[in-house]
């Protein structure tokens, strides 16, 4: 029998287990496949011009700036023969448009005057750049929009790696940048550190603050470019966060309608960290409205401003923190449990369209038929890791075998710590 929150819910258009997961791989398929011919898709499939066939120059030092979600990082790495990373110099920062809007000039000072420190090390960048761009043949970007809320618009149409290097110049030094996405990155830390497994393919998947997913294509089939050798390959990135063509619940859309980007990344707000306490949120000041909660509890409610996403998973997954806001004493017993019913399936869905996002990039390498040599996933980020709720990696490898299993693809998730990192400095030794 449904509970009372679950049928609210339903009503609203959140409904877990009436997710088709066959019309979604289709349809991801469809959007992959238009995005690679240059048709219409939400999926811009863009080509990275990093083939994993190349070699990886070994005991040689490189640069790596990673600009990533919420924070922007450095560091001197050097990969030896077994593929095994060392970094050094290591240093963070806020990502430069994250607590305000920046003009260009000063989104580059503050990258450039951000790698001084480690600057001499190496001429070779790899520069891992977490945003949509389009990377060219020089492996330059030039950036399409922001996501991950990101406030610096005028640097939109600019390339990221002349406006990087222009400012190194300034500053006296003169030097090379391989740009990369953050998620072709993790598919190369995968390809390292596998070295010495035999994999048939290669996938790279991030959930974090935001997500993407990268993987292998064969050139030929990549029919929106007419410059490339069709014997080939080269890694794509996906850029997934956009597929449109799942269905928003009435919250989905009264959260999109917030953001900066309205009515884009609309898959990203569904699963991924920045958005996933946001989206509960969203559904408890309706629930509130629609009185499931007691006077106390509503009117607390009503009053957060925001609720992070920490906050709500720790609390629906059993492990609050002392400060954690559902334990005020404005919540009753039944106000909790009612907490934990409407957001459960919030986590629990993410869950089911994670799966279905890595089930459609495995079956697009086409290989994985042999179990002596899976696909190997490398899975990066936070929330793929971290989140309690819905017994979220689980459910996902779950979701996964039961889409995969029957179709007799052997895949292998595996985890790289640093990924990004590593795979930046893996493009910057090319």
């Amino acid at each position: 029998m449904q509970n009372r929150e679950e049928l609210f819910l339903k009503e609203n258009g959140l409904d877990v287990d009436g997710i088709d997961r066959e019309a979604l791989l289709s349809a991801f398929a469809e959007e992959m496949a238009a995005g690679l011919a240059g048709s219409p898709s939400s999926l811009m499939m863009i080509p990275s011009f990093i083939s994993i066939d190349r070699p990886v120059k070994t005991g040689e030092p490189v640069v790596v700036l990673d600009a990533g979600g919420t924070n922007l990082r450095a560091a001197v790495v050097t990969i030896d023969a077994s593929g095994r990373a060392s970094i050094g110099s290591f240093a963070k920062r806020a990502m430069p448009g994250t607590q305000g809007e920046l003009e260009a000039e000063a989104f580059f000072d503050a990258f450039a005057d951000f790698l001084l420190p480690v600057i001499e090390a190496s001429v070779s960048i790899g520069f891992c750049f977490s945003y949509p761009a389009e990377i060219t043949p020089e492996c330059d970007a030039r950036l399409i929009r922001w996501s991950k809320q990101i406030e610096v618009p005028s640097v939109v149409g600019q390339m990221i790696g002349a406006g990087l290097l222009k400012h190194l110049e300034q500053r006296g030094y003169t030097r090379r940048v391989v740009i990369l996405n953050d998620t072709v990155a993790t598919l190369l830390a995968g390809k390292s550190a596998g070295v010495a497994r035999d994999y048939s393919a290669y996938v790279g998947f991030i959930l974090g603050t935001g997500t993407n997913t990268a993987y292998v294509e064969r050139n030929a089939r990549i029919t929106k470019r007419t410059d490339l050798d069709p014997s080939g390959s080269m890694v794509i990135n996906v850029e997934s966060g956009a597929f449109r063509r799942v269905q928003q619940s009435v919250f989905d859309a009264t959260m999109d309608a917030q953001t900066i980007d309205p009515g884009h990344y609309t898959f990203e707000k569904m699963i991924s960290g920045a958005y996933l306490g946001w989206l509960g949120f969203t559904v408890l000041r309706a629930a509130a409205h629609a009185g499931f909660f007691s006077a106390g509890a509503a009117a607390r409610i009503g009053a957060w401003p925001t609720l992070s996403n920490k906050h709500l998973d720790d609390f629906c997954g059993g492990q609050p923190t002392p400060d954690n806001p559902f334990l005020e004493d404005a919540f009753s017993d039944d106000d909790r449990a009612a907490v934990v019913r409407l957001c459960t399936p919030v986590y629990a869905r993410a869950a089911v369209l994670t799966a279905v996002n890595l089930a459609s990039a495995i079956l697009k390498t086409g290989e994985g038929r042999d179990p002596a040599r899976p696909v190997c996933v490398n899975v990066d980020g936070s929330t793929y890791y971290r989140t309690l709720t819905a017994d979220f990696q689980n459910r996902v490898q779950r979701e996964l075998a039961a889409l995969l299993g029957p179709r007799g693809i052997a895949y292998e998730l595996i985890r790289v710590e640093e990924a990004p990192v590593i795979g930046a400095a893996v493009a910057g030794l090319m």
